[in-house]
């Protein structure tokens, strides 16, 4: 078999992902907050972005500060566009700016009146609080709130405990959780790791199971409630025993059982059971420190009579152009030249994949609209199953882009604020041939739980039925999932016997 070399042209087609399409994709799955940070750390970078409402609050404060004269101001700004050199001093730490040239001095201070204006000021102490728009809120000087850990530092430094103890208190609370409860290690583990008597670790871990709140440092929940059964004073046998043997059936509501294995009256039984259930099970959640998240929405959706419109939420993010300073400062240099026109290319494209962004997510939040009127004109009880085919087909373009701008985005709506994501649902079959969201589902049964008897919940059966006669066929399976989702307790533990 011979062996040749020949040249051959074949053509074929290959997706390339360019940095610009990388870019404009990671920006499209970006939260409004991360592209706010993305975009600061942008202009601090390009010099040839600026902020058009940095510019503008810039402008409107020198000309407040010139009495709203605005011939000097465009007097300044024409001196400042100039190549007019520039010479500035410093005269008892206030700067002197001197234009020389064709333009005069500005900026001249009066200093009768400043010094008149000085001494007639009140007096600025530690909790003075002025007028400017340069002071800080309120909230923005209000000091964390106090953790756990803070807290109970600060009684067990308040004893009177040994050095040696106090080190060993300070390992311990390290090692209580955000509930209050000392896990693990255990205390024969912490007194090897640090070589000390586990009689004194125990002794220790006693004296911060005293501390505020009451019931932090316990090892189970069974120790929990008796450190506060005992502090409330009502550490009596029956309600110390059903604490240490009956915690399930307390959980459960099994009362009857109860009273059987320890052979007290169903009476007795309920008055016990009641102390108990005002004891906290989680001592330390008290003193969490998660903070609230706000929710800021990307995109509007605002009814007007009977048409629908939606707006994009443009306040926070900055408002791009190209600075026209450095695009006219080239220079003649070859170097200058490449590095200016590489961040005039990297700002267009910046702000074009930004202006997409917008335009995309505009166009699936129409979609929406198109698809789920329904819920915006009655409510969640009207959503209807959607997929991201569906919107991905209605708009012209992949499901994964349709994915990608539904995450973390938000829609403030007649009905409330939902993530966009919030609007696709499976669908479940109805008796009349409809089919229902899934979403509505569940709103149905939080609807019927929270009208139920307390004293007879439903149970899951019993809310199938009831679904039923509403003309919604699911399984008693899915009431239960329905329901875990929701946060919603079984009927068992949903009934209050007193």
């Amino acid at each position: 078999m011979g062996m040749e070399m020949r040249q051959e042209l074949k053509l074929s087609q290959q997706l390339v992902m360019t940095p610009q399409l990388q870019q404009a994709i990671r920006l499209l799955q970006l939260s409004r907050m991360e592209l706010a940070e993305l975009v600061h750390d942008e202009l601090l970078e390009n010099p040839l972005m600026d902020d058009e409402m940095d510019l503008d609050q810039e402008r409107s404060r020198e000309r407040d500060e010139m009495g709203g004269d605005e011939q000097q101001l465009h007097q300044l700004e024409g001196a400042g566009q100039t190549e007019t050199p520039i010479e500035g001093s410093v005269v008892d730490g206030v700067a002197q700016t001197e234009v020389k040239g064709d333009a005069t001095a500005v900026n001249e201070i009066d200093w009768e009146n400043y010094l008149d204006s000085y001494s007639a000021g009140p007096a600025a102490g530690p909790g003075f609080r002025g007028d400017g728009d340069e002071m800080p809120s309120l909230e923005a000087t209000l000091t964390k709130p106090m953790s756990l850990h803070d807290h109970l530092a600060w009684q067990l430094k308040m004893t009177n405990l040994p050095q040696d103890q106090l080190e060993i208190g300070i390992e311990i609370l390290g090692n209580i959780d955000a509930d209050g409860y000392f896990k693990e290690p255990t205390i024969e583990i912490l007194a090897a790791d640090l070589g000390a008597d586990p009689v004194v670790c125990e002794q220790v871990l006693e004296k911060i199971q005293s501390f505020d709140p009451i019931g932090v440092g316990a090892r189970s929940l069974a120790e929990c409630m008796l450190i506060q059964c005992v502090a409330a004073g009502q550490d009596d046998d029956l309600c110390v025993k059903m604490i240490k043997s009956h915690l399930g059936n307390l959980e459960k509501k099994n009362y009857q059982a109860i009273a059987r294995d320890l052979k007290q009256p169903l009476d007795e039984i309920y008055e016990a059971a009641k102390v108990i259930m005002e004891f906290d099970p989680r001592p330390g959640r008290q003193y969490s420190s998660d903070d609230a998240h706000y929710v800021t929405p990307d995109v509007y959706i605002h009814k007007v009579g009977d048409k629908y419109f939606v707006v994009p939420n443009d306040d926070g993010l900055p408002k791009l152009k190209i600075s026209g300073f450095y695009k006219n400062a080239m220079g003649n240099s070859t170097a200058s030249k490449d590095y200016v026109q590489d961040k005039l290319r990297s700002a267009q494209w910046l702000i074009r994949s930004i202006q997409q962004r917008q335009r995309t997510i505009i166009k699936v939040a129409e979609s929406i609209l198109k698809f789920q009127r329904d819920f915006f004109d009655k409510g969640i009880a009207h959503l209807k199953p959607l997929i991201l085919r569906d919107v991905a087909e209605d708009i012209g373009m992949h499901e994964s882009t349709v994915s990608r701008v539904t995450t973390n985005k938000y829609v403030h709506t007649p009905q409330g604020i939902y993530e966009l994501k919030f609007f696709f649902n499976s669908g479940i079959s109805r008796t009349n041939g409809e089919d229902l969201a899934s979403q509505a589902v569940k709103s149905k049964i939080k609807e019927l739980v929270g009208s139920e008897d307390t004293k007879r919940p439903h149970s899951d059966q019993k809310i199938v039925e009831l679904l039923k006669k509403g003309g919604i066929d699911i399984a008693r399976r899915t009431v239960a999932k329905y329901r875990e989702q929701l946060g919603i307790l079984s009927s068992s533990k949903r009934k209050q016997v007193f």
